[in-house]
C-alpha cells in the first residue's frame, strides 16, 4: 500500500479500477475515486453477480446457487494489489485485477480467475511449477461506415508503416507499463490482423497478461480511430496459442527438455501431452467457444464430418499440439485449440488440469520410452466440430468436472446452451465484434 500511494500522488490519480473477468474472458469493472481506494481495499467493490455470470434468467436445474447466494444477489471484488498499475491509455487512471467472492466470504466457484489459481495450486503442491505464454492474433478495423444501408467496418491496412506505426507502438508500450512484457508483434495473414506474442511469465501472471491486452487493444484503437476484434471478417476466429512448458517447483529445471538435446519429450512431457491428448474433446469446449470458433478445426473442408482427430507433433504449426524444442526458453508445448475468444484464465486452468491428469494417470494414452518421440494411444483422440457436441463432451469429462468443479461446469454449459439457441444475426454482427474486443 505505501507503494501504491506513492504511485497514486506520482502520478495524480484521479480513480482506480477494480477490474474482474467474466465468463468470456471480458473486463468488468468499477472505477473507485482515488480518495476511497484504501478503504475499498479492505472492504471490497460490490458488483451484481449477473456482471459476471452472464445468464440473463438462469433456470433451476442448469444451476446450483450456493448457499446464502443467488444469480440475482451481489458479489465482492477484492483487489489483488500486485497487479496495480498505472493505465498509460487512461487519464490519471490506474486499474488493479480482483478476485470475486460471495457476500458470505467465500470465492465465487464461478470465478474463471479463482479456477485457474486454484489448479496452479494444485500443481505447486505437486513439485511443479508452470512457465507459459500466450500468443494472439487480433483484427484491426476502421469505424463502422453505412454503405448501401449495411453497417461495414472495413480492415485497416499491415500496421508496419510509418501512418499507423504509432497504434501498435503506444500498445505495446503501455502494456509494458501494465507488467505485460510484449515479445514480438508483426502482421499476419489477413488484412489488418495482427500477431502479439508475450514474453513467459510462471503462475498467473501469463493469463494476467492476456487479460490486460484484452482490454488495453480495445481503448487503445480507439484513440486512432480504429476498431479492433478476436474475429476477422468472414466470421472466422482468430488464433489463441497457449505456449506453455512444465518447471520444477524451484523454476530451475524444464521439466519437457531431453538431456539429450534431441527433438523429444522426456517421459514427463510425454505423460503431460498424453493427458492434453486424452481431454482434448473436453478442452476444445472451454477453447473454441463459439460456433464460428469451431470452424478453424475443419481447415475450412468441404468434408460433412462430426469430429477431427487431435493431432500432435514436433515444429509442425499445423498440430493442434506443436511441440518446439528450438530456441532459448527451451522444450515447449504450443496449445493450438484455442480461439482469441476463448477466457485465458479457463484456458490456462484446463490445460493445468488435463496436464496433471496425464502426469498420474495411465489410461488412454501411453508414453513411449525415454528414447523414443512416439506416444502410443489405445482410443484415438478427436475434436468436435459442433459446439453442441463439445458441451457433452464437457459435461462427460469427470476429471475437468472435478478439477474446474460442478458449479462452474453447470453455469457455462447454461451460458453457452443459452448462447446457442439465440445466435447472433447479421444485423447485430458489430454489436458482436465491438463486445469481443
Amino acid at each position: 500500500m505505501k507503494h501504491i500511494k506513492q504511485e497514486m500522488a506520482k502520478n495524480h490519480l484521479q480513480f482506480v479500477r477494480f477490474e474482474a473477468t467474466d465468463l468470456h474472458g471480458v473486463s468488468r469493472s468499477k472505477s473507485i475515486p482515488a480518495q476511497f481506494f484504501q478503504e475499498k481495499v479492505i472492504h471490497g467493490v460490490y458488483m451484481p453477480r449477473g456482471y459476471l455470470e452472464l445468464i440473463p434468467n438462469p433456470k433451476d436445474n442448469e444451476v446450483d446457487h450456493i448457499r446464502a447466494t443467488c444469480f440475482n444477489s451481489d458479489i465482492v471484488l477484492m483487489p489483488e494489489l500486485s497487479t496495480f498499475r498505472v493505465l498509460p491509455w487512461a487519464k490519471r487512471t490506474a486499474r488493479v485485477i480482483c478476485d470475486t467472492f460471495t457476500v458470505t466470504g467465500e470465492p465465487l466457484l464461478t470465478s474463471p480467475r479463482h479456477i485457474a489459481k486454484r489448479q496452479l495450486s494444485q500443481l505447486q503442491d505437486a513439485g511443479f511449477s508452470l512457465l507459459s505464454a500466450f500468443i494472439y492474433d487480433f483484427c484491426i478495423f476502421g469505424i463502422p461506415e453505412i454503405i448501401n444501408s449495411k453497417t461495414i467496418s472495413l480492415p485497416a491496412s499491415a500496421l508496419l508503416n510509418n501512418h499507423d506505426q504509432p497504434f501498435i507502438q503506444e500498445l505495446v508500450d503501455g502494456l509494458y507499463h501494465t507488467g505485460a512484457n510484449v515479445e514480438s508483434f508483426s502482421s499476419s495473414t489477413r488484412p489488418g490482423q495482427m500477431e502479439i506474442c508475450f514474453l513467459p511469465e510462471f503462475g498467473i501472471s501469463s493469463a494476467d497478461n492476456a487479460f490486460t491486452l484484452r482490454m488495453a487493444v480495445k481503448e487503445v484503437a480507439r484513440k486512432y480511430n480504429y476498431i479492433t476484434s478476436f474475429f476477422i471478417e468472414t466470421g472466422f476466429c482468430n488464433s489463441g496459442i497457449l505456449s506453455h512448458s512444465l518447471w520444477d517447483v524451484d523454476e530451475k529445471k524444464n521439466m519437457f527438455c531431453s538431456s539429450s538435446g534431441i527433438e523429444q519429450l522426456t517421459i514427463t512431457g510425454k505423460k503431460w501431452l498424453a493427458g492434453l491428448l486424452k481431454h482434448s474433446a473436453a478442452l476444445s469446449c472451454l477453447m473454441a467457444p463459439a460456433v464460428s470458433c469451431r470452424k478453424r478445426y475443419s481447415k475450412e473442408s468441404k468434408d460433412l464430418k462430426e469430429s477431427v482427430p487431435t493431432t500432435w507433433g514436433y515444429n509442425d504449426n499445423s498440430c493442434a499440439f506443436n511441440i518446439k524444442c528450438h530456441g532459448e526458453k527451451g522444450t515447449r508445448i504450443e496449445n493450438k485449440l484455442g480461439s482469441a475468444t476463448a477466457n485465458p484464465y479457463l484456458v490456462l486452468a484446463a490445460t493445468v488440469a488435463a496436464g496433471m491428469d496425464g502426469l498420474y494417470s495411465d489410461d488412454g494414452v501411453l508414453a513411449g520410452p525415454e528414447n523414443s518421440t512416439d506416444l502410443h494411444q489405445s482410443k484415438p483422440s478427436e475434436i468436435p466440430l459442433k459446439l453442441e457436441h463439445a458441451l457433452m463432451a464437457l459435461e462427460e469429462d469427470q476429471c475437468l468436472r472435478q478439477a474446474l468443479g460442478e458449479t462452474f461446469i453447470r453455469y457455462f454449459v447454461a451460458m453457452k446452451k443459452y448462447e446457442l439457441e439465440n445466435e447472433e444475426t447479421d444485423a447485430e454482427r458489430n454489436k458482436f465484434l465491438e463486445y469481443f474486443i
